[in-house]
């Protein structure tokens, strides 16, 4: 079914009022999203993280103190312009040397500010000013106010403009140079008072108080300011670090999830799935892979009984620790059946207290059909180590039976007598048959398979066959033969796939025994097609398909095919087909059964798909 990329606002009050959870408990899902760099198998939060507005958002500390410090020269310069143009309009007449030195440091402080490189993200390793960066700014601001400084006089207190320079080399700068721009602060406050008094000023004591307690205050100042700007660099580096290691471990967790073939989904209160990997979302859609989260659960029908799993989950919290099974109905009838665990982080109250719930609960999922076939494989793993150990206690007996009937043969003179013998060698090697077929698929350590020509191995296959059956060729024939899909193109090496030829012949011949055994008897009942697919590599995969037309597989035998001892036929041992997916299985192939709708006429199939040994770019077409 399709997925509502997000709910509308009416409907996110409907799921409010309805919440399978509390109201949050302060969790900032910011902080997810930060931890997560935004991104991540299909994005934890119900929005992407905002986007820095400006160069400095993303900046490290370094660059954004340092334009902040930018900032704020410029903003003075203009207060220091609207100051004059403020005096001059009230009649105060400003000397021109004012005014063009406050011109001149406007303008300075604004094209330092405006300046292209000093606009750029400094590099993560700077840590202190540069040369340059020192001269236009700390530089300009101690020449500036110090000239203002010496020019006014006692007239105008511009002691205090000496602040932001000794500020902006103690955050900075490294301390020594920071001390070394306080102490050159200070003695151009000593030289100013020494000035005065040159020029007849009586006050010298308290001018050189003055001076020398603010001084002592710059001194302080940068100080302090060095010492901070040091620790908060020195945590700056250490939550980065931090937040880089969480970026690391959820990259591995998006990997870890993505490979995992159990469905993971991380549901809110409001019923929102927030994320899903892709083995989730592919057990959610009937033919196809949902779409990625953020996306509404309640609302779909197909998912309703997953939606009230997860409330009787909500209401007995003990009983959804074991799981529970259902079942999805999608829109072209197909069904699916989900088993299905729900874990909280803490256990969620009960509806009728007045308690605080869980804000988000992660709901694990897995196709039932894949539970089964997990444990009948430890279970059948457990058989065939024990089914190999008696196939070779009885391959001796057995064998000393048929020696022995032999030997009855030869003196068995009344028919009665021969027809006993002929019966008990039939089953002798009918037991040797069984026997030959359980060490077939015993576990042990095998040579790699050679790699054959798949057209050329299944038409000898095909040819053998054909003839040990007394099939005759041509129009009428019974069994058709189909390679054209997998002809390779011109000028290019042949195809080819790692497979043992006589186990390829004993997988390819059981399915065309079957064939023959279910087919309706009509030119052409039988077809064999042999074609190249595309995959996610480049070689892309064969698919060998043996189809007939007799007919079609009822669900309860469809469903133990591959199990073994099971046969429809009274004569059959049932390890027919178990024993050609334990070979394919070993050749890294896979072997399955469909149904085609009642159009097609050959509406049975089995098919084998196996990895095509060829070089990168695959020369195949379909």
């Amino acid at each position: 079914p399709d997925m509502p990329a997000s709910p509308s606002k009416a409907h996110a009050g409907a799921a409010q009022a309805n919440s399978w959870f509390g109201p949050p408990d302060g969790v900032d899902s910011t902080l997810i999203q930060e931890a997560f760099g935004g991104r991540g198998w299909s994005g934890i939060g119900s929005a992407p993280p905002s986007q820095p507005t400006s160069e400095a958002a993303g900046a490290p500390y370094f660059f954004r103190v340092y334009r902040a410090f930018l900032n704020a020269r410029a903003v003075l310069a203009l207060t220091l312009l609207g100051l004059i143009g403020v005096l001059h309009a009230a009649g105060t007449e400003t000397p021109g040397w004012m005014k063009w030195m406050t011109l001149g440091y406007a303008g300075l402080a604004w094209l330092v500010w405006w300046w292209p490189s000093q606009r750029r993200p400094a590099p993560a390793q700077q840590s202190t000013l540069r040369p340059r960066q020192v001269l236009g700014s700390v530089g300009v601001d101690l020449a500036f106010f110090s000239g203002l400084h010496y020019l006014t006089g006692s007239s105008v207190n511009s002691q205090a403009l000496l602040v932001l320079p000794v500020l902006m080399a103690g955050v900075l700068m490294p301390r020594i140079m920071a001390l070394g721009t306080a102490a050159v602060a200070t003695l151009n406050l000593l030289g100013s008072a020494a000035l005065q008094l040159v020029q007849g000023q009586t006050q010298i004591t308290q001018l050189m108080t003055q001076a020398g307690l603010t001084g002592i205050g710059l001194f302080a100042i940068a100080i302090l300011a060095n010492e901070l700007a040091t620790r908060l660099a020195r945590e700056e580096r250490s939550a980065r670090g931090s937040l880089e290691l969480a970026r690391q471990q959820a990259e591995l967790n998006r990997l870890v999830l993505d490979e995992m073939t159990e469905g993971v989904m991380v549901v809110d209160r409001r019923g929102r799935v927030r994320t899903a990997n892709p083995a989730a979302r592919r057990l959610l859609s009937a033919h196809r892979i949902a779409s990625n989260a953020p996306f509404q659960l309640r609302g779909v029908p197909a998912w309703h009984p997953l939606v009230e799993a997860v409330e009787r989950a909500i209401n007995h919290p003990l009983q959804a620790e074991g799981g529970q099974e259902i079942r999805l109905r999608f829109d072209d009838q197909s069904q699916r059946e989900l088993r299905l665990r729900v874990r909280f982080t803490r256990s969620p109250a009960p509806p009728q207290q007045d308690a605080r719930r869980e804000d988000m609960c992660v709901m694990l999922l897995e196709d039932l059909r894949t539970v089964r076939a997990r444990q009948r494989q430890d279970k059948l793993a457990s058989m065939g180590r024990m089914s190999a150990g008696i196939a070779h206690e009885i391959r001796n007996p057995l064998a000393a039976i048929a020696q022995a009937n032999a030997l009855l043969a030869e003196d068995a003179l009344q028919p009665g007598q021969q027809k006993l013998t002929q019966m008990i060698g039939s089953n002798v090697d009918r037991l040797k048959h069984i026997v030959d077929d359980i060490l077939t698929v015993a576990p042990g350590v095998r040579p790699p398979a050679p790699a054959i020509d798949p057209v050329e191995t299944v038409m000898a296959i095909c040819n053998e066959w054909r003839s040990t059956h007394r099939i005759a060729t041509g129009v009428d024939s019974l069994f058709e033969i189909d390679v054209s899909g997998c002809h390779p193109g011109p000028k290019q090496i042949p195809l080819r796939v790692r497979f043992e030829p006589e186990h390829l012949q004993r997988v390819l011949v059981n399915l065309l025994d079957n064939a023959l055994r279910y087919n309706s008897g009509e030119p052409g009942a039988i077809l064999l097609s042999l074609r190249w697919l595309a995959s996610v590599t480049p070689e892309g995969l064969l698919m060998l398909s043996v189809g007939n037309d007799g007919e079609p597989i009822q669900p309860d035998t469809e469903r133990a095919l591959f199990e073994p001892f099971f046969s429809t036929s009274s004569r059959g041992t049932g390890l027919g087909l178990y024993i050609s997916r334990e070979l394919c299985e070993r050749h890294g192939a896979s072997i399955d059964y469909r149904q085609h709708p009642p159009s097609v006429r050959h509406r049975n199939e089995f098919f084998i798909t196996m990895p095509v040994d060829s070089p990168a770019d695959s020369p195949f077409t379909a």
